[in-house]
């Protein structure tokens, strides 16, 4: 059976003065292991066993210790350490209980150091995730680590859990099964548009204005506390302010997209590969530092978490000229306006077409399996100002006497499949 892993976020109810210091106290005893070890040069397990083992730490947290301090070496290749690293701890500590008679449903066996030390602390869990709480807490879901983090005013706790999920009943590659494809971007943080029998259908847009605004707001906000020498207390709540809001957006976002995929029979998610957008872009120092810090990635792989949870598969494509190709005919259009797309192929019947629909066309097209193959080549006048070749991975694809493609107009004449006013 296939898995997933996801991490589970609950917020520890207001502890009372004695569980407080002993939360603090096991907080600052880990850190001082920690810096310790790191500061020793420990890159080794037995290394690390060696420095955290007087530390008055529970065992729990000195064996994530002893595997997380090489990791900075080996795998994050680490120069220094914040001074806001949270209690790692491995999933031994992961005792939780269950009951419908409390307030707080949900508790926790907190670890420490000793022997009858540990003590039940409530957790607030965020309802969305209360079906994985219950599989946690029943034995249907693995832990994996754990992290508790002290914040300004209240203490959170992350688990990562592994549980079995839903595997698509049909073959991805039948000729039955629905491509749909998501452009991921900043105006519109994901455009859909399936494929049904070859042509789109009931594309889906999900506006991006919302996290636009909240980007430029937190750089300017930040970057005024900074000149104001503001406290680090202040910033890191700002930050947190922002960030929060950013993660709900994109938790909306990928949730829209999965649902909207789900009416469809037998979809397959397809999505570009962007695993090297940031080092590509290469807009000038503004629009770089707006794209690079919107996460296409993370967007991605939150569409990717849900969708596996439904049991939706995903094919990544190749991203090249996917905005810029006409769908139809294959020819490189132009995008004057960012919101319109036009062909400039006089033979073909798109003249203008909502852009970033056509980019989610031409990310589903290319999840054919002949599609992938084709090399690009050049088409006449059409090829980019850069001299290299045109995308024409649907040039050959023979099209109906009726075409029941949507124009720029009708689009904007019918109503998407999900809203766009929710993000």
């Amino acid at each position: 059976m296939e898995t997933t892993t996801k991490t589970l976020e609950a917020t520890l109810a207001p502890p009372t003065a004695h569980k407080e210091r002993k939360l603090c106290d096991l907080l600052e005893t880990y850190r001082e292991g920690l810096h310790e070890a790191f500061d020793t040069g420990c890159d080794t397990m037995s290394a690390t066993s060696d420095v955290v083992t007087p530390y008055d730490l529970p065992y729990q947290a000195k064996a994530a210790l002893c595997n997380y301090v090489p990791q900075l070496y080996d795998t994050y290749d680490a120069q220094e350490l914040d001074d806001e690293h949270p209690v790692r701890l491995t999933n031994q500590a992961a005792e939780f209980d269950h009951s419908a008679a409390r307030d707080y449903e949900f508790t926790w066996w907190a670890p420490q150091p000793g022997r009858g030390t540990n003590f039940w602390i409530p957790l607030r869990i965020n309802p969305e995730q209360e079906g994985l709480w219950h599989a946690l807490v029943d034995g249907d879901a693995s832990a994996g680590q754990l992290r508790l983090q002290r914040n300004r005013t209240s203490w959170t706790l992350h688990v990562t859990v592994e549980f079995p999920i839903e595997e698509p009943d049909y073959a991805t590659d039948g000729d039955d099964v629905t491509h749909i494809g998501l452009d991921i971007g900043e105006t519109a943080l994901i455009t859909g548009c399936a494929l049904k029998d070859g042509s789109p259908t009931g594309p889906f847009v999900c506006d991006g204005s919302r996290a636009k605004h909240l980007r430029k707001e937190m750089h300017t906000t930040l970057k005024r506390l900074q000149e104001r020498d503001a406290a680090k207390w202040r910033m890191d709540e700002r930050f947190d302010h922002y960030q929060n809001a950013l993660t709900d957006i994109v938790e909306k976002a990928s949730r829209q997209a999965v649902e909207y995929a789900r009416q469809f029979e037998k979809p397959v998610l397809v999505m570009e590969n962007l695993t090297y957008i940031r080092e590509e872009l290469d807009y000038g120092a503004y629009m770089n530092r707006r794209l690079h810090a919107w996460a296409f990635a993370r967007l991605q792989n939150r569409v990717e978490d849900k969708a596996r949870e439904a049991g939706i598969p995903i094919k990544y494509v190749r991203p090249e000229y996917t905005s810029q190709t006409c769908h139809e005919c294959g020819h490189i259009g132009n995008r004057a306006a960012q919101a319109t797309f036009r062909c400039t192929n006089d033979e073909c019947h798109i003249t203008a077409f909502q852009g970033d629909i056509n980019g989610a066309i031409n990310v589903a097209q290319r999840a054919d399996p002949w599609g992938e193959s084709v090399p690009l080549k050049p088409a006449g006048n059409d090829s980019p100002r850069d001299g290299s070749a045109c995308d024409s991975t649907t040039t050959h694809r023979e099209t109906s006497e009726k075409h029941s493609q949507m124009t720029l107009s009708a689009f904007h004449g019918s109503e998407p499949s999900a809203s766009n006013s929710e993000t």
